[in-house]
């Protein structure tokens, strides 16, 4: 029960941005730019500014980026077998290949394991936010129907702030540069709007979807990559990384969580099948109900 205290106020606030737009209608799009290009790259900073990184840390910055390399294989492997278009095999990496380990996974590591454990999970979400902004845009902008293909793909990458934020954050980190009370504030208070603006613009995208136009064998794979072959894949990690065993169990529940909700930001922006992430992160986050006990139950 506990755990449904953590998860309903999340889907509240996707509820709240698909009311937003069924009852009013907005430009879903601007608002995406908006917190891509202004909010996030706040909020990446101020993670990088207040962390002190260790060898563990590497670790796990290393595990996240392999992890959703090996993913993407898998989906790619499917995608060529069944001929997918390079739009539908992008969005099918962006569906399966990134996890909400952000709004989603580290309330409940905080409930699992206590502060504790949450310090990992900050820096995982850290972590798969530098692969999405890195990884997911890459994909994103070469499923574009703008076309470009890989320069494109690559030019896109570099444009997007976030990773400069992450940047200049370590940066003011480790020469020790001071930031006054009344900057932190300011910091603070953009920081803590960018996942709940990222949270209402998927619920405002899901309010334009049409459930009966979907292809259920792309959206069926996709789960099935997101909430199963994951989790085992980030067990396979644990048994080689030299990790400390709450932190495994850490990893392979954040590898469990749903589709991530940037990835619906980051399809819109660039149009690649931005109906099918977001369906996608829908019926993930709901079927977490049913598949995240489970993994608790094997791993706790």
């Amino acid at each position: 029960m506990d755990f449904l205290y953590v998860l309903l106020p999340n889907f509240a606030i996707f509820v709240l941005g698909y009311i937003g737009e069924k009852k009013i209608g907005f430009d879903t799009k601007t608002i995406s730019t908006m917190a891509m290009y202004l909010m996030t790259p706040v909020l990446v900073f101020r993670t990088f500014y207040t962390t002190t990184f260790t060898s563990e840390h590497l670790y796990m910055f290393i595990y996240c980026f392999a992890l959703c390399f090996l993913l993407i294989l898998v989906v790619s492997v499917f995608s060529t077998f069944k001929h997918y278009s390079i739009s539908e095999k992008s969005g099918m990496v962006l569906s399966s290949a990134f996890m909400n380990n952000g709004n989603y996974g580290t309330p409940v590591i905080l409930l699992l394991f206590g502060m504790s454990g949450f310090k990992y999970a900050i820096i995982l979400m850290v972590a798969q936010t530098l692969v999405m902004c890195t990884i997911g845009v890459y994909f994103a902008a070469k499923g574009s129907p703008s076309g470009g293909g890989i320069k494109y793909a690559l030019q896109s990458v570099y444009k997007i702030p976030i990773i400069y934020g992450g940047i200049l954050g370590f940066a003011f980190q480790y020469f020790h540069i001071p930031i006054n009370k009344a900057c932190m504030q300011t910091i603070d208070m953009v920081a803590d709007a960018s996942i709940p603006t990222v949270m209402i613009v998927l619920g405002m995208q899901l309010a334009k979807i049409s459930i009966k136009h979907l292809s259920f064998e792309k959206l069926s794979v996709s789960l099935l990559v997101k909430l199963a072959i994951s989790p085992l894949l980030a067990y396979g990690f644990t048994l080689i990384l030299p990790l400390d065993h709450m932190i495994e169990q850490i990893m392979i529940i954040t590898a469990s969580m749903p589709s991530a909700a940037n990835t619906t930001m980051y399809a819109l922006q660039f149009d690649t099948e931005p109906e099918f992430v977001s369906s996608a992160t829908l019926v993930s986050t709901v079927l977490s109900l049913i598949s995240l006990p489970i993994i608790f139950a094997l791993v706790l």
